[in-house]
């Protein structure tokens, strides 16, 4: 089954023309030529629209727990920050976390989390969007979100609403073993059932191309056994080898990052949203020599070169445009403008002034006469006449909880509907 599903989606190799393929130069010619534009500015069109997708995704997931993995934390956190810089908006990531550094009552400065060891870099921010975190960071949860298969009710926010133009970016973090990688101390995920998913995505039409980067011990055998089309996969270490941390901090007694992520977020941190970076120059980041462990990567099933797929093609946010040598001149007309002021300046005018219902003054209702038996109950502004209600006290019965809630007892509710 699995043999013959993957040939039936050509979509990727008949709607892209990657420059290399003889085959594809008649569809090229007869696209409509840019008259008007440079040669430099068609060949940087070309290179713009290469990649196919419309639209970015990020699926960035820490699965340690406790304060001496601070730095898994650490790790996704930069990650998260490095492509909402790049243009990828919080609509578009999903993060889980699973353990809440910032809060951890070990923390010496709360609400912060530091990738580096002079305290200057606040990871956490002000605008951290965290999806999944504590117990819901789980194996199962994990590929839920990759495969689309959620409860109905689950919000937008937790939802990967990638389609078949998705370009969608995929770290992970943690601690793993060969062939597997652990969640939470718990639970792990092995490389089959990660490919498994990665197959159902390709299946369901949920991506178009994929970066799969894994920082953690033997990294490299989580994507030994991906089949699926136009995956490319980077990890921090062989099979057989450690994934070691950087930075220690006598502050906190923990380190901050590990030495892989760190050389990739310093890579990044030189990239903007307009850079000609390519994937070959990001598996140049962490030679053996700086992460002590030795980084690898696969790209056999990406259909494209990866000298040609640029950075921000996983990293970055799509923004289309159209290029022109002509100068726009962008002048608003002030008359519509004043003249939509005036109608809504009018409307306003006309219209009757708000109010507010009156709500009823509860600390004014309730009124105790502690020198009698009876609690008198009143409602002032109600009408013109004031009326009060003499009620003996024992036919009250007051909630513990609030001395303001009241019940009436059932010989005041008799009375009542015999009095209406």
């Amino acid at each position: 089954m699995r043999a013959s599903e993957p040939s039936q989606r050509t979509r990727i190799p008949a709607t892209r023309w990657n420059g290399d393929d003889p085959g594809q130069a008649g569809e090229r010619a007869s696209a409509p030529p840019f008259t008007s534009v440079p040669r430099a500015s068609k060949d940087q069109t070309e290179q713009f629209f290469r990649s196919g997708h419309t639209n970015n995704w990020a699926v960035l997931v820490c699965t340690s727990r406790f304060w001496f993995n601070y730095r898994h934390v650490a790790n996704t956190l930069s990650v998260y920050r490095s492509v909402k810089r790049l243009g990828i908006p919080d609509s578009h990531i999903v993060l889980m976390l699973a353990d809440d550094m910032a809060c951890n009552p070990r923390n010496p400065k709360p609400a912060t989390v530091f990738s580096h060891k002079n305290m200057e870099l606040n990871v956490y921010g002000d605008d951290v969007e965290v999806d999944y975190r504590s117990y819901e960071v789980t194996v199962e949860n994990f590929l839920r979100v990759l495969t689309g298969r959620i409860p109905p009710s689950t919000p937008r926010s937790k939802r990967l609403l990638s389609d078949d133009r998705s370009n969608i970016l995929i770290y992970m973090t943690g601690h793993g073993g060969n062939g597997f990688l652990k969640f939470q101390d718990s639970e792990e995920i092995t490389n089959i059932e990660l490919a498994d998913a990665f197959e159902q995505m390709w299946q369901k039409r949920r991506y178009n191309e994929l970066l799969f980067i894994i920082d953690t011990c033997q990294g490299a055998s989580m994507y030994e056994r991906f089949y699926s089309p136009n995956i490319m996969a980077l990890a921090s270490s062989q099979v057989g080898e450690d994934s070691l941390s950087h930075q220690p901090d006598p502050a906190i007694g923990v380190h901050l990052m590990d030495r892989y992520t760190f050389y990739v977020l310093e890579f990044l941190e030189e990239i903007n949203p307009a850079s000609q970076t390519n994937m070959n120059d990001l598996f140049q980041v962490c030679p053996k020599s700086l992460c002590v462990s030795t980084p690898g990567h696969r790209t056999d099933l990406f259909q494209r070169d990866p000298k040609n797929v640029l950075i921000t093609d996983f990293f970055g946010s799509v923004r289309k445009v159209e290029i022109t040598t002509e100068t726009i001149r962008l002048q608003p007309d002030l008359g519509n403008m004043e003249s939509r002021y005036k109608k809504e300046w009018m409307d306003e005018e006309l219209m009757e002034p708000l109010k507010y219902a009156e709500q009823l003054p509860v600390a004014q209702i309730i009124h105790q006469d502690w020198s009698g038996h009876h609690r008198i109950f009143g409602i002032p502004g109600a009408s013109k006449h004031f009326s009060v209600i003499m009620i003996p006290s024992n036919t009250l019965t007051f909630s513990e909880q609030s001395p303001l809630s009241w019940r009436a007892s059932p010989q005041v509710e008799d009375h009542c509907r015999n009095q209406s």
